[in-house]
C-alpha cells in the first residue's frame, strides 16, 4: 500500500500551541526551570461546588446516554442565560447543543454549515484550528489580515476584498485568541451589516466572553437584531470561564436548522459530551453566586498578570505590545529583532527556557503569544529572561 494515509490525515496539521505546551512538559520532566506561557488554560482549579456536583453525579449513577444535543435541563439553563444575559429573542432549549468541547462545537458548526469547495473567510490573527476545521469539512479557508495597527480588527472594506459567490461563512472570535482584542458594538454591527449584504453565516467564538477588562463589554453579534441573530452561530462553553478545560464541555447556540443538524452530527460521532461532567456544569446555574465569586477571583488575577506582562514587554527594548482588554493573551510585536516568529521562539526556548508560541501559527508572523494564565512568579522571572534574551540579539 503506497500510501497508507488519508488526505484528510495528510493535510492537516497538529496544533502548534500544544505542541509548544508538550515540549516545555517535557523539559520540566526533565527537571528544567521552565517558564511556560504557551498553553491557553486557566491555572486554576474548577471550583469545588461544580466538583462535587459532578462526583454526586457519579455516585447517583447518572453515567449512562443521555440524547445527543446534551442534557436537558443544562440546555433549558443555557437557553435562559442567553435570553436573559445576552437579550436573544424565542431562544428554546432546541436551539442549544453541549459537545464535547468548544473545539469540537465550532468544528460542528462548520460540518452542518460548509459544504466542499464553500469558502470561509478568516481573519489574522486567528485561533490556530479554524483554518484545519474548514478543511476537514472540504471547504477552503480565506484569510484576511489586520495587524497591530488596527489592533488586529478587521472591517467590512477587508472583507469585501476576499467575498466571493463561493463564500459560506466568516468565523469572528471576540474576544480573541491570540491577540486579546474585542469588538465593539459597532464594529460588530458593520461586520453583521456585510454578513447580511453577502448572505453567509458568521460563527462567532464567545468561548473568552466573560475574560474582559478595562470595563469592556463583549457582545454578540447575534444580539444586533433579529436578522442578525437568524444567521449567527454562537460557540461557547465552560473551559475558560470555569477552569474546566479538561471536562471538555462545549455549547452552542444557533438557529433552528443549524442546531438541528449539529445535534444529529453528533449522534453519528460522539453521542454526548460526558453524562455526569453536564450535572457538574448545571451547578454553575443552580448556584450564580458561587458562579460569580470564583470568575471574579479569576479575573482579578488575570488583570493583574495581564498588567503586569504587559508592562514587562513593553519595557524591553525592540519588543511593541498592544494592551488586550480580553482573554488571556498578549500578542507582542518582536519583528525588531530580524528572526521569524518560529526562531525568535526556538532560541528563547533553548536559551532561556521561556515557552511560547510563534505567530506564524496564527497567520501573523511578527508577533509571538504569551498565555498570562500563569503564576505572578512565572511572569516576574519569565519577563527577566525574555528581557535578557532581547538584549543578546
Amino acid at each position: 500500500m503506497e500510501n497508507r494515509l488519508s488526505s484528510w490525515a495528510m493535510n492537516i496539521a497538529s496544533s502548534p500551541t500544544l505542541i509548544v505546551d508538550a515540549k516545555a512538559k517535557a523539559l520540566k520532566a526533565e527537571g528544567k526551570d521552565v517558564c511556560g506561557f504557551g498553553a491557553g488554560e486557566p491555572d486554576f482549579d474548577t471550583p469545588q461546588f461544580i466538583k462535587d456536583a459532578c462526583v454526586k453525579a457519579i455516585s447517583e449513577g447518572k453515567t449512562k446516554y443521555i440524547p445527543a444535543a446534551g442534557l436537558q435541563p443544562l440546555r433549558e439553563a443555557l437557553a435562559d442565560d442567553y435570553a436573559a444575559g445576552k437579550g436573544l429573542k424565542n431562544i428554546k432549549f432546541s436551539n442549544i447543543v453541549v459537545s464535547a468541547g468548544g473545539k469540537f462545537s465550532c468544528y460542528l458548526a462548520i460540518l452542518a454549515a460548509i459544504s466542499p469547495n464553500d469558502e470561509v473567510i478568516i481573519p489574522a490573527p486567528y485561533w490556530v484550528s479554524y483554518p484545519e476545521m474548514v478543511k476537514l469539512a472540504g471547504g477552503k479557508p480565506v484569510f484576511v489580515y489586520a495587524g497591530d495597527e488596527s489592533d488586529f480588527k478587521i472591517t467590512p472594506e477587508i472583507l469585501e476584498r476576499a467575498v466571493s459567490s463561493k463564500t459560506k461563512m466568516l468565523i469572528l472570535g471576540s474576544p480573541s485568541n491570540p491577540t486579546g482584542s474585542v469588538y465593539t458594538k459597532s464594529e460588530l454591527q458593520a461586520i453583521v451589516d456585510f454578513a447580511i449584504k453577502h448572505d453567509i453565516y458568521i460563527l462567532s467564538d464567545e468561548i473568552y466572553e466573560h475574560l474582559v477588562y478595562d470595563g469592556v463589554k463583549a457582545v454578540s453579534p447575534a444580539t444586533l437584531s433579529e436578522e442578525a441573530q437568524n444567521r449567527v452561530i454562537i460557540v461557547s462553553g465552560f473551559s475558560k470561564t470555569y477552569a474546566m478545560t479538561g471536562w471538555r464541555l462545549g455549547t452552542l447556540c444557533a438557529p433552528d436548522d443549524i442546531a438541528k443538524a449539529v445535534a444529529k452530527l453528533q449522534s453519528q460521532t460522539s453521542s454526548n459530551a460526558t453524562t455526569f461532567a453536564q450535572y457538574g456544569a448545571l451547578e454553575v446555574f443552580k448556584k450564580p453566586e458561587l458562579a460569580k465569586e470564583s470568575l471574579a477571583m479569576m479575573l482579578e488575577a488575570f488583570d493583574r498578570r495581564r498588567l503586569m506582562l504587559y508592562d514587562g514587554l513593553n519595557s524591553i527594548k525592540g519588543v511593541s505590545c498592544r494592551r488586550a482588554k480580553g482573554a488571556f493573551y498578549l500578542f507582542p510585536n518582536i519583528s525588531s529583532f530580524g528572526l521569524s516568529s518560529t526562531d525568535f521562539c526556538s532560541k528563547l526556548l533553548d536559551e532561556e527556557l521561556v515557552a511560547a508560541v510563534p505567530g506564524i501559527a496564527f497567520g501573523s508572523e511578527p508577533n509571538i503569544r504569551f498565555s498570562y494564565a500563569v503564576s505572578d512568579e512565572i511572569i516576574k522571572k519569565g519577563i527577566e529572561r525574555i528581557s535578557r534574551f532581547c538584549s543578546k540579539l
